[in-house]
Formats: structure tokens, sequence, C-alpha cells
């Protein structure tokens, strides 16, 4: 009998939405309670102005719309707890979505980095660094060598040097003093003497020369 029951179909368990069907079907009754809403609270507005226009002229027609009023109140008061717990319901679902793809993400991520370390070893990692570590100290051994100055075996004492080089600049100062000593025991230079005669001042050429012309005529007049 139950072999007959699957084979029709009995007893089968129907396949309940997807959260996205959920909040899809949601979000459109939602949108029919909130059109309900709105057409309560007119309602509610239009049996109130009943109410106001018959007053104490019809009081019976009066009561009557404040009695629709009163229905119409209650429920919209129960639209707005409907829609509340859809809402609810609504964010429920969204933020279980939420949280089960942040954990499948999550999931994912612990997947990759748990591949991404399966060949490694924390034994081999600490070895590869301690070679890391000595293959820098040989390089710097290395560079060091070879940027030392080579001196052939000859070790330069500072000391000697510097000595060496205060005993340079003693003989140049004694040099200098010795110079400026010979100096000053040189006679003064004796410049020549201004003569006191005054030197013959010539004649202008010019003058010369009409001189003479006139001298020329005078004899040949004569």
């Amino acid at each position: 009998m139950s072999g007959l029951g699957r084979l029709f179909g009995r007893g089968k368990k129907e396949k309940g939405p997807t959260p996205e069907e959920a909040i899809q079907k949601l979000k459109e009754t939602e949108k029919i309670l909130i059109k309900k809403q709105e057409f309560l609270e007119q309602k509610i507005q239009q049996e109130l102005q009943m109410a106001k226009k018959h007053g104490i002229k019809n009081k019976r027609a009066a009561l009557q719309a404040l009695r629709r009023k009163k229905r119409l109140e209650q429920q919209l008061a129960q639209t707005d707890g409907t829609l509340s717990t859809l809402e609810f319901q609504r964010e429920a679902i969204e933020n279980a979505t939420t949280n089960a793809e942040v954990l499948r993400t999550m999931e994912l991520a612990a997947q990759g980095m748990k591949k991404a370390y399966q060949d490694m070893d924390i034994d081999k990692v600490d070895e590869l660094m301690a070679d890391i570590t000595e293959q820098q100290e040989v390089a710097q051994q290395i560079s060091d060598a070879i940027s030392r100055p080579v001196g052939f075996g000859d070790v330069v004492d500072e000391d000697e040097l510097l000595e060496e080089l205060e005993l340079l600049e003693q003989e140049e100062l004694a040099r200098d003093l010795l110079t400026v000593g010979d100096k000053e025991e040189e006679p003064p230079v004796e410049l020549p003497s201004v003569p006191s005669t005054h030197l013959p001042v010539g004649p202008a050429p010019e003058a010369d020369e009409d001189e003479a012309a006139l001298k020329q005529l005078a004899e040949w007049v004569s």
C-alpha cells in the first residue's frame, strides 16, 4: 500500500519556496495591504463627513455613519497589524538570506585558504626562513669583504699619519716665518731724482715755418 502511495505521489513532500520567492510574495502582499489601508482611510473620512452632515437633523443616519466608521477603524487597525507582521517576516528572511550568503562566502574562503596551505608544512616554512636568513648573512659578509679597501697586507696607523701631518704643518709654518724675516732686512729701493733744470720747450711747428718764410722773403727783397 505504501508502495502504491509512493507511486501515485501520495505522501510526497511539496518543495517549499526559496527565500527569494518568499520575499517577493511578502512584498506583493504588503502592496495589497497598503492599498487597503488607503481605501479604509478614505472610507473613514467619508463616514465622518456623513456623520457631521446629518448631525442633529438626522440623528439615526449620523449614528449609522459613526458605527460604520468604527468598524472601518477596526479593520484599519487589523490591517496595520498584519502589515507590520509581514514586514517583520520579510526583514527576517532578508537577514537570514544575507547571513546564509555570508556563511557560504566564509566557507568558500576557508576552503580556498585550506587548499592554498595544504602543501605547506610549518616546519618546512621555518627551515626555509632559516635558510633565507643564513643566505642574507652570507651575502652581507661578501659585500663587506668586497667593499673593504685592500692594503696589500700593510695596516696603516692613523695616529702615525696625524703625527706626520703635524710635522709637515710645523715645517711649513717655520718656512713662512723665515721668508717674512728676509723681506724685512732688504734695503729700500732708491728711486731716480727729479731734474732741477727746466727742459726746453720746442716751438710749435707752424710758428717755425712762418718765421722761415719771412726770412727768405727779406733776403729776396734786399
